[in-house]
């Protein structure tokens, strides 16, 4: 599978990496679902201390403790539960931070987490004394560079202006294009996109609808109905009738040179196998590419702006 650079970091990622918070809590179906992904060429594997109370970081350490030096491992820090486990809060401390680095550390069996990602961000949060905390981390060894999980504009633009993160992992799919109007900001700062959802939560799929779940139903996607929905995903399929729905949407994402890695989650060998099939597919032609564009609605985050 191809490499692209993550960032102005020295972070080679294959281009499409594993979200890992579908694993599920089975030791060995995780293991199979990861070493499938390894046999596929993927080196970039993305978890979170807070999916199944760490235990998702447990499983994903251990599958690739024997591959440790050939891979990239990258977690995300700030939601912090309760301790009746039920519930949890925001804690975007130096305090937290520094303490909850060396837990994620033990738990993914790693004496160093290859990229480190907030995961999330208020404005209330101090973002001096954050970014502080992930350089200090670097300099002390404990992760190698540091990145931000959000969509939220007025986050970004103060990340992108204070520090030095190489990436910023937003929701992007063709349903979903909002990180399209940070593309050249985040280009001229040289910090890449993850791009977690690009199949909308299966509907850019054969599935379609099939995968639209409840709420979806009655409420849409974003800022389409259920009937511009199915409008549109009809269209899609109509005029990208020689592809699969999934080839086009990883496509899609992938032709953007901002993007660093696309990481569709699986939880399956075969959702792995599928899905590596569609971006190892033909890139898309710019024609095709403005069909799509012409389909799909330009999104904008309205919120979090200032």
């Amino acid at each position: 599978m191809k490499k692209r650079k993550l960032g102005q970091s020295d972070l080679l990622v294959s281009e499409m990496g594993l979200g890992c918070m579908s694993l599920g809590t089975d030791e060995k179906k995780a293991e199979s679902i990861i070493q499938t992904a390894l046999e596929c060429g993927i080196t970039y594997f993305d978890t979170a201390d807070l999916y199944d109370f760490g235990l998702n970081e447990q499983l994903v350490g251990s599958s690739l403790k024997p591959v440790r030096e050939k891979v990239v491992i990258a977690t995300k820090v700030g939601n912090r539960w309760n301790k009746k486990k039920d519930s949890w809060t925001w804690d975007a401390s130096k305090a937290y931070i520094q303490e909850e680095v060396k837990s994620s550390l033990k738990r993914l069996n790693t004496d160093y987490i290859d990229l480190y990602q907030l995961h999330g961000g208020t404005m209330e949060d101090n973002h001096d004394e954050i970014i502080d905390t992930f350089e200090e981390l670097v300099k002390q060894g404990y992760i190698k560079h540091y990145g931000i999980s959000s969509i939220r504009p007025n986050v970004i633009k103060t990340f992108l202006d204070k520090s030095s993160l190489v990436s910023v992992m937003m929701q992007y799919s063709l349903l979903d294009r909002r990180p399209e109007e940070w593309m050249e900001a985040l280009s001229q700062k040289g910090v890449s996109i993850i791009a977690r959802g690009p199949v909308a939560k299966g509907m850019l799929s054969d599935k379609m609808l099939k995968k639209a779940n409840e709420n979806i139903q009655e409420n849409g996607y974003l800022d389409y109905s259920y009937q511009e929905l199915e409008d549109v995903l009809n269209k899609l399929k109509e005029a990208f009738a020689a592809k699969s729905l999934q080839e086009v949407a990883l496509q899609y994402v992938l032709a953007h040179p901002v993007v660093g890695a696309v990481i569709p989650g699986a939880s399956s060998p075969e959702q792995v196998i599928s899905n590596v099939k569609a971006v190892e597919a033909s890139p898309l032609s710019d024609r095709e590419l403005d069909i799509l564009k012409s389909l799909t609605k330009q999104n904008k985050y309205s919120a979090h702006r200032s």
